[in-house]
């Protein structure tokens, strides 16, 4: 009887010893969890999947005049003056550069003469802006072989609806061509276009210089988003 006792006894402090260990890991691990540090939300942009223009010859290019479309990189692209009467763009000269996000009614495309590669011919697509006829081209034909490169150039939806998770006033700023702090790199470039990456940054801290059309500035990036604003040369 005084050996099953001790044995009765034993099991129950194995059991009481096993619970107490319990608790202890139990409140372990809340600490371990409440001191861990959250994984930042997703960003909403990387949601967003434009839909994709599908040109292969100028039947199918001529798709663009069945809806707006808006610029994806602005002060990249050039466009020249067109004259309607004779269905000739100059060339030679270049009127000015498509802007960031700009709409585009596209009225016509049509194909030209290259004036500097003899034997290819550009696909233009004609537009107006103040009253006044433009071409641009978006891509270009040689031998009966076309090459086209609207998907890199353009949107077929409306940006605003694209990423309409962004702020009001981020908006109202791209819609003015101004940067702000905290803006991201992506509305940094729908605000005044592309940027040339400086030497020597890296995936969290980085500048980039914006032509900006003529008034240059220079922008730094700390993960992400804009902490530095300086006028460029």
């Amino acid at each position: 009887m005084k050996q099953k006792l001790q044995i009765v006894l034993l099991l129950a402090m194995a059991v009481a010893g096993i619970r107490l260990a319990w608790v202890f890991y139990e409140r372990h691990q809340s600490a371990v969890q409440r001191e861990k540090p959250q994984a930042p939300p997703l960003n909403p942009d990387y949601y967003v999947t434009p839909k994709k223009f599908y040109i292969d010859d100028l039947k199918s290019a001529r798709d663009l005049t069945k809806q707006p479309v808006w610029v994806k990189v602005g002060y990249v692209y050039p466009y020249y003056s067109y004259d309607p009467a004779s269905r000739r763009a100059a060339l030679a000269h270049e009127a000015g550069k498509l802007l960031p996000i700009q709409k585009l009614a596209i009225s016509d495309v049509i194909t030209q003469a290259s004036a500097s590669k003899p034997g290819e011919r550009l696909v233009l697509a004609v537009f107006k802006e103040d009253g006044k006829a433009f071409a641009a081209p978006v891509g270009t034909e040689k031998s009966g072989h076309y090459w086209f490169y609207v998907n890199d150039m353009l949107y077929s939806q409306d940006p605003h609806e694209l990423y309409r998770h962004w702020p009001p006033e981020i908006w109202q700023a791209i819609d003015q061509h101004q940067v702000k702090l905290g803006m991201s790199e992506l509305q940094v470039n729908f605000a005044i276009g592309i940027g040339l990456l400086e030497s020597g940054g890296d995936s969290t801290d980085r500048t980039l210089d914006y032509p900006n059309g003529g008034m240059p500035l220079i922008v730094s990036y700390h993960s992400g988003k804009a902490i530095g604003i300086h006028p460029g040369s």
